[in-house]
């Protein structure tokens, strides 16, 4: 089990998410909401440092048990988030750098395995934060992955923001390269999350 550490600076959620592509499909079946979000990928190199990030994630589950008053309050409650899916497109992961979005997709396997997903299992208090526990898919390969979370709501939405580590060989994929193997991307990489979430 590799434990994912997120640190909020005004929120709650779950790694991986963002908007509902703009109210796309299936908004209307979630009682809650990404109103604005960005997930970044950060990586090195023999050569230079790079960056891939997203705005395109979906919400596809939500399921919170029935409580009195706010949402988002309680989905706070211990056992009360009973269930929490995300889904980003794989592709839709893009760099400022030229030449990065080809090696990183086909690193990726996105013809093969075209979106990256988390499915909470679990989501409790722990001491004064709280830690969700669920299963994530990248290219394929599905990990058990903890989050350690920093809750603070703020004027009646989340405002979460969070960086974890993960090692890209954990998930069956090779660190991609470019220029006949001159230039090597490192197995390591971090994820930072910037998102917004709100009750529907």
């Amino acid at each position: 089990m590799r434990a994912m550490t997120l640190t909020a600076t005004c929120g709650l959620t779950a790694a991986l998410m963002i908007p509902m592509l703009a109210g796309g499909a299936g908004a209307a079946d979630v009682p809650l909401v990404l109103t604005s979000a960005r997930v970044t990928v950060e990586g090195t190199s023999n050569v230079h440092e790079w960056t891939a990030s997203t705005t395109a994630v979906l919400i596809t589950e939500v399921d919170i048990a029935a409580g009195e008053g706010d949402l988002l309050q309680a989905a706070l409650q211990p056992g009360a988030l009973r269930a929490f899916d995300l889904t980003i497109p794989a592709r839709g992961l893009t760099s400022p750098k030229e030449g990065i979005d080809k090696n990183m997709h086909k690193a990726l396997k996105v013809e093969e395995h075209p979106h990256i997903t988390f499915r909470l299992r679990a989501f409790e208090p722990a001491g004064a934060n709280y830690q969700a526990t669920g299963m994530l898919t990248i290219a394929g390969v599905e990990r058990e992955v903890v989050l350690n979370l920093e809750v603070q709501p703020k004027a009646g939405a989340i405002v979460v923001t969070g960086t974890t580590g993960l090692v890209m060989t954990d998930y069956g994929i090779k660190p991609p390269s470019a220029m006949l193997g001159m230039v090597k991307a490192g197995p390591k990489v971090t994820i930072r999350l910037e998102l917004t979430m709100a009750a529907s």
